[in-house]
């Protein structure tokens, strides 16, 4: 528990004026409403008695609370009633309560108001930084972790600490100072009933030590669950176009219901162990009034007149059992809601506490691409125990176009990776101008590669702004230019707005060779010293492809260029082409030395112009 503060604490730091004011503010709420008892008491003696007896009650209170009631009554003088026709005198005394009353509600508005906000301002803190510790861990976690869990995490499970931050915390310092204060007055003044009518407290504690153990194991469930079905959503929504091919809605459907089922089922084990306990609480509190109710009937009998309780006395006292209740009621919950922010908090502070596999360097190196040789020296990589690279010597000179060629699986795509820091080697190293990529910040690495690949994603923007996040703060003439390089200015001007054309989820808008276009005039843009080439002209029609390859070849000029290919078409004039198999580097040299030696590249090539 004192961790699970410890981490909330940190967040709640830079607000914690607002949020000491809010919890001040639960105290003075709870201080009122002890005054209010009072002030009920007062003005009920005066109008039906004429005078006020609790300066006596309070100086006729037992021993054992004598030190509370004597000063309580040192505060208290002796009230008569004014005469009937003292309109003013009345008026002031019947509107103290509502005065009262005012106060009370304000500094309870005020608790609320000032706790939230703190509560709102800190979960945002919270879901920022989590957002943003997500984007810095490496390309492996993302290939690990499941998309829906992750915006479970970010948005669910934060809401969970909001409430928390937001009203438990205020319920924890308000709720027992009510209770304090009403049961203190009520010991001053009447403390036998008070303690008949208390009797039965510590059977309700009974049933929240018992539920509260159920509440653990469901919360936990509960933000699983929960995760579970914003995962079954993404994928659905993402993969709808498989799903409506293969009719699989039916079944989607019925994977859905059932994590849903479950996901209910959960949650209503986490209803039941907040309001059974409540509820219980209510039976007890009536449990106790009877008990009241039953010693005054056996009891008034044997007291003399003047000592008998008057009806002042039982509507103050039934009074203090309806406003302490609620408090009780708040506070048996707050124990179950401390269970779930703590297992959401797990989720939360787990992703936080998730180390980069990917670490920046204590004191990065500067890195100059431009006229830079690329060399990769003894490199081994694995994906978990699977190997796919295997002691990968390679050195690739300034401004040469080298092709990756070899089979699906071959390590192609994984060299590239390694070149952008994606992952780090397992054995060996990588270098631009004899620089080791580890000691090179990431994001000074990836200011000087641009790519282009197989898959581009394009964002629920404009035309203009897909380019533009090439280079941010380019103009509106060099976005244009770009577009222009990438032959894709000509359907950018056919659309009514133009580059200002909002092109959907991924460019769902466009087809595939338009979406493919966008992404090299982004390279384009970026005119970055090292370009790579991930199958960048596989979604083109052959018309389309011979515009965008003469593009390119515009581009690669005086640039260093990886070209990852299936195919040899776009590679035939590349400087070196390096042939991969089983992550191995089987054989390298130009086109014509490679068809000559008649090992694995000539019969890649014979496969692909066999026609």
């Amino acid at each position: 528990m004192t961790e699970f503060l410890r981490q909330l604490w940190v967040f709640v730091r830079p607000y914690r004026g607002r949020f000491f004011l809010g919890l001040l503010c639960g105290v003075g709420y709870g201080l009122v409403n002890g005054i209010l008892l009072g002030a009920v008491k007062v003005v009920v003696q005066l109008v039906f008695d004429g005078e006020t007896n609790l300066h006596q009650q309070l100086e006729s209170a037992p021993k054992w609370i004598h030190p509370l009631s004597h000063r309580l009554a040192a505060l208290v003088p002796e009230f008569h009633a004014p005469k009937a026709n003292d309109t003013v005198s009345w008026v002031l005394i019947i509107s103290a309560i509502p005065a009262i009353m005012i106060a009370r509600n304000l500094l309870q508005y005020l608790s609320i108001y000032l706790t939230n906000w703190s509560a709102m301002h800190a979960i945002a803190d919270i879901r920022t930084k989590l957002f943003s510790h997500l984007q810095n861990l490496s390309l492996g976690f993302f290939n690990r972790a499941s998309t829906g869990d992750l915006i479970a995490r970010i948005t669910n499970d934060t809401q969970v600490l909001y409430g928390i931050v937001g009203s438990s915390f205020s319920s924890a310092v308000k709720d027992p100072i009510t209770i304090f204060c009403l049961l203190g007055y009520q010991l001053a003044t009447n403390a036998t009933l008070t303690l008949i009518s208390i009797v039965v407290f510590p059977v309700c504690i009974v049933p929240i030590i018992i539920f509260g153990r159920k509440v653990r194991k469901s919360a936990r469930a509960v933000q699983e669950y929960n995760a579970e079905l914003t995962n079954l959503m993404h994928e659905s929504f993402t993969g709808n176009r498989v799903i409506k091919a293969y009719n699989l809605e039916e079944t989607v459907s019925a994977e859905f219901r059932a994590t849903t089922k479950k996901y209910v089922g959960q949650l209503m084990r986490v209803v039941r162990a907040n309001e059974i306990p409540s509820q219980l609480m209510e039976v007890f509190g009536a449990t106790g009034i009877a008990l009241v109710f039953f010693f005054i009937h056996h009891s008034m009998q044997f007291l003399p007149k003047d000592q008998q309780p008057k009806e002042s006395d039982f509507l103050t006292f039934v009074l203090t059992i309806v406003m302490i209740y609620p408090p009780i009621k708040a506070f048996t919950r707050l124990h179950n809601q401390v269970h779930q922010a703590r297992a959401a908090s797990e989720r939360v502070f787990e992703l936080l506490a998730t180390k980069n596999s990917v670490p920046e360097p204590a004191a990065p190196k500067m890195l100059h691409a431009s006229n830079a040789d690329i060399v990769i020296e003894n490199v081994s990589f694995n994906y978990g125990e699977k190997p796919v690279l295997q002691n990968i010597n390679l050195t690739v000179k300034a401004g040469q176009l080298v092709a990756l060629v070899g089979a699906s699986g071959s390590g192609k795509t994984t060299l590239a990776n390694l070149l952008l820091r994606f992952y780090d080697p397992a054995r060996g190293a990588v270098k631009i101008g004899g620089v080791d990529l580890r000691e090179v910040s990431t994001r000074d690495l990836r200011n000087q590669i641009a790519v282009v690949a197989q898959e581009n994603i394009l964002f629920n923007d404009t035309i203009r702004r897909n380019i533009e996040l090439g280079r941010l703060g380019a103009t509106s003439d060099e976005i244009v230019a770009a577009a222009k390089h990438a032959y894709a200015f000509e359907f950018i001007e056919q659309k009514p707005e133009g580059f200002d054309a909002v092109i959907g989820e991924k460019g769902v808008s466009l087809s595939g060779g338009q979406r493919q276009r966008l992404a090299i005039a982004r390279a384009v843009l970026k005119d970055a010293p090292i370009l790579i080439l991930d199958e960048a002209t596989s979604a083109l029609d052959t018309e389309s492809e011979r515009a965008v390859q003469t593009a390119l070849d515009e581009l690669m000029k005086g640039r260093t260029t990886i070209c990852i290919a299936h195919r040899l078409s776009t590679v035939l004039h590349a400087d070196m082409i390096v042939v991969l198999d089983q992550g191995r580097i089987i054989e390298t040299g130009r086109h014509d030395e490679l068809v000559k030696r008649g090992s694995i590249y000539q019969k890649l090539y014979e496969l692909q112009f066999a026609s």
